[in-house]
């Protein structure tokens, strides 16, 4: 009786995923009532299932059409986008949303991508460029958003501004970095390898360390000066523009 049980759902649900799953409310109900009615064919009356909806999901696009852009917009040199997603916007969004955007972005990115070697390949322009600095700038955007709220939540639980807590230190040639605190296995001062990255300068470094902030500060000159020239050879180049730029 199980065997023969067993093999008429078999069959009942090939049935159901040849029709691609079309059948829903009642039907399901009845399917079920002649299966037991089956069953239960000697008995009087049979045990009624509450209605129940079989799964039904819409078809997406698969395959290499995600990679491409709509075919209504193929041939066209412009196509409409909106503006790039602003931080006030995102940061109005919830963890879950920004998550969702995120992948929504990412095959924005990707199809974009994809367009513009496209577009390299047939050596042609690019409808609508702007779109993908659109998308690279609401991701950065992002990126900003979901780094707040994480350093918000570290701040309230444990009081720490970074990740991970250090301090300004300097190296054995006076140069100023960020040191990281981690945890050692020894003390600090019985750690011999700790004790090799001495974490200080002798007076003899002070001459060297003013000729690098002399440095520094000749190249910066340097920048500054280059940038002047081109800007009056610019000027005697096109003075109509000089004149509009000062208007």
């Amino acid at each position: 009786m199980a065997a023969a049980a067993a093999a008429l759902c078999r069959r009942f649900f090939n049935i159901l995923r040849l029709t691609g799953g079309a059948i829903r409310g009642p039907p399901a109900a009845s399917c079920s009532r002649l299966i037991l009615s089956d069953l239960h064919k000697n008995a009087r009356f049979c045990q009624i299932l509450p209605p129940c909806t079989l799964l039904h999901t819409s078809l997406p696009r698969s395959g290499l059409d995600e990679f491409f852009d709509d075919p209504e917009n193929w041939g066209k040199t412009e196509v409409k986008s909106g503006d790039a997603w602003t931080i006030e916007q995102l940061r109005g969004k919830s963890s879950e949303d920004l998550h969702k955007l995120w992948f929504v972005l990412l095959k924005e990115r990707n199809m974009l991508l994809t367009l513009e070697q496209e577009a390299k390949r047939q050596r042609l322009p690019m409808p609508s460029p702007e779109r993908l600095e659109k998308v690279k700038d609401s991701m950065e955007r992002m990126d900003l958003v979901i780094q707040e709220r994480e350093d918000a939540l570290r701040l309230l639980q444990t009081g720490q501004e970074k990740e991970r807590p250090g301090e300004w230190r300097q190296d054995f040639l006076g140069r100023t970095f960020w040191y990281t605190f981690r945890e050692w296995p020894i003390p600090w001062h019985l750690n011999a390898k700790h004790n090799r990255k001495r974490f200080y300068y002798l007076p003899q470094v002070n001459h060297f360390i003013r000729l690098r902030i002399e440095k520094y500060l000749r190249s910066e000159m340097k920048k500054k000066q280059l940038e002047k020239q081109t800007q009056k050879k610019l000027q005697k180049r096109f003075p109509h523009l000089a004149t509009q730029s000062q208007s």
